[in-house]
C-alpha cells in the first residue's frame, strides 16, 4: 500500500504550526548542508600534514557524493511512507556521528569514513526536506514562489556558507580541525530537538509497503521532462562538485596561491550567486529563467577559462560567480519541473531520483578531473572541464525549453 501527504490539518498539541516547522527545517536543511562543505578549504591542511596527493583529495570528496548516492538509492524515497520528520531526524543523527568522526579519527582512512556517513546523511536529507518543506509551506499557505525559493536557497545557500566558514575557521582558529566540527554537532544537537516539534505531513499507514530501492516514480507523460531535468541538474552539479573539490587545487595550480580563506571563498562565491540568482529570477517566466541560466553559465564558463590562461584570480572569481549564477537559476527550474510532474504521494522519490542524477555528476567529473590533473597541466584540464561543462548545460537547458 502507499501513503499520501496529509492535508494541512491542525498541529496535534505538542507541536509547532506548519509555518514555524517549515522555517526549523529550512534551517536543519542548511545547516546540515554547510556542514558537508565546511571541510572544503580544511582538506589542504590534511593533505600538507599527511602528505597525500591530490588524487587521495579528490577521493575523501568523492567518498561523500558516493555516500549520498548510496542513501538515495536506498533510502531516499523512505520518507514516502515513513514520514518526513522522522527521516530527517535520522540525518541530523547520521551526521552528527560524522562529526564526532572529523575529531576522533582524522587520517586519511577517518576522513574517508566521515565524509562517507555524511554523505549518508546528506542523501537521505536533500530529497526528504524538499518536499517537507513543500507540503509544510502549502499548509502554512505560504506561496508556491516562496516555498520553491526556500528550499532551493536552503540548499545552495547552506553549501555556499560550508566553506566561508571552514576558510575563515582555517585562517584564524587556532585549532581549525576542532573547532568547526564541535560547533556543528553542538547545532545538530539542538536543531534535532527543534525538529522533533515539526509536525509531520505524511500520514503514515499501519500497513507499510514492501521495501525496494529507489526508481524513477514519474508518469509515463512526465517522464521526459523529468530526464531533461536529471540531465541539468548532472551538469549543474559537476560544476559544483569541480569548485567544492578541487579549487585549491586550481588555485595553487593556476595562480600560486596558497590561502585557506580563498580555497573557502570560490565555493562561497559559486553558491551563494546561485541562491541569489534564485531570488533575483524567482518572478520571471519559467522559459525566460531557463534561457537566461543557459546564457550566464556559458559567460560565467568561458571566463574562468580565460582567467586560467591569464591567471587572474579577479577573473577567476567572478566567472564562478555568473557561472554559479546561471546554474543556481537551471537547478531551481530542474527541481520545479520534477516537482509538477511527480505524483503527489512519491513526490520525495522523484525528488530523491533527481539529487541522485546531480550527485553522480558531483561524483565523476572531479574524479575524471583529478585524474587528468596527474597528466596534463592545470590550465589544460581546467580549459577542457569548462568546455565540457558549457556543452552539457547548452544542451539540457535546451531540452528544459522544450518540454
Amino acid at each position: 500500500m502507499t501513503t499520501t501527504a496529509a492535508p494541512p490539518l491542525t498541529p496535534a498539541t505538542g507541536r509547532l504550526s506548519h509555518g514555524a516547522g517549515f522555517w526549523i527545517i529550512a534551517l536543519a536543511f542548511s545547516t546540515e548542508l554547510a556542514f558537508c562543505a565546511v571541510p572544503t578549504p580544511l582538506y589542504a591542511i590534511y593533505q600538507q600534514r599527511d602528505g597525500f596527493p591530490t588524487i587521495v583529495l579528490t577521493i575523501i570528496f568523492a567518498a561523500y557524493a558516493v555516500g549520498v548516492m548510496l542513501s538515495l538509492y536506498l533510502a531516499g524515497h523512505v520518507s514516502d511512507w515513513l514520514g518526513r520528520r522522522r527521516v530527517i531526524l535520522g540525518s541530523l543523527l547520521v551526521n552528527l556521528l560524522a562529526a564526532i568522526l572529523f575529531l576522533v579519527w582524522n587520517d586519511v582512512a577517518g576522513l574517508i569514513v566521515a565524509r562517507f556517513i555524511s554523505g549518508l546523511g546528506i542523501g537521505i536529507l536533500t530529497a526528504t526536506a524538499t518536499a517537507h518543506l513543500s507540503e509544510l509551506g502549502a499548509a502554512a499557505n505560504h506561496a508556491k514562489g516562496r516555498i520553491a525559493l526556500v528550499s532551493t536557497f536552503a540548499n545552495l545557500g547552506g553549501i555556499a556558507l560550508g566553506p566561508l566558514i571552514g576558510g575563515l575557521t582555517a585562517t584564524w582558529a587556532t585549532r581549525p580541525l576542532v573547532v568547526p566540527f564541535v560547533a556543528f554537532a553542538v547545532l545538530l544537537v539542538v536543531e534535532g530537538i527543534l525538529v522533533a516539534f515539526v509536525p509531520e505531513t505524511v500520514e503514515r499507514r499501519e500497513e507499510r509497503p514492501a521495501y525496494r530501492p529507489q526508481r524513477v516514480a514519474v508518469p509515463a507523460a512526465g517522464r521526459g521532462a523529468f530526464w531533461a531535468a536529471g540531465a541539468a541538474a548532472f551538469g549543474a552539479f559537476a560544476v559544483f562538485g569541480t569548485f567544492m573539490g578541487l579549487s585549491s587545487t586550481f588555485l595553487v595550480g593556476l595562480l600560486g596561491l596558497h590561502s585557506h580563506l580563498l580555497a573557502g571563498l570560490a565555493p562561497f562565491v559559486v553558491f551563494m550567486a546561485a541562491a541569489l540568482a534564485q531570488i533575483v529570477t524567482v518572478r520571471l517566466a519559467t522559459r525566460l529563467q531557463i534561457g537566461l541560466a543557459i546564457a550566464l553559465a556559458a559567460l560565467g564558463l568561458v571566463s574562468i577559462g580565460v582567467a586560467a590562461i591569464i591567471a587572474s584570480l579577479p577573473l577567476f572569481l567572478i566567472g564562478g560567480g555568473v557561472a554559479g549564477a546561471g546554474i543556481g537559476i537551471l537547478f531551481r527550474a530542474a527541481l520545479a519541473i520534477v516537482t509538477a510532474v511527480a505524483d503527489a504521494e512519491r513526490r520525495g522519490e522523484a525528488l530523491a531520483g533527481t539529487f541522485l542524477i546531480a550527485y553522480a555528476g558531483m561524483t565523476i567529473p572531479p574524479l575524471l578531473t583529478a585524474a587528468a590533473l596527474s597528466v596534463w597541466p592545470a590550465v589544460v584540464v581546467l580549459i577542457g572541464l569548462v568546455t565540457l561543462a558549457a556543452i552539457l548545460v547548452a544542451i539540457s537547458g535546451s531540452r528544459m525549453l522544450r518540454r
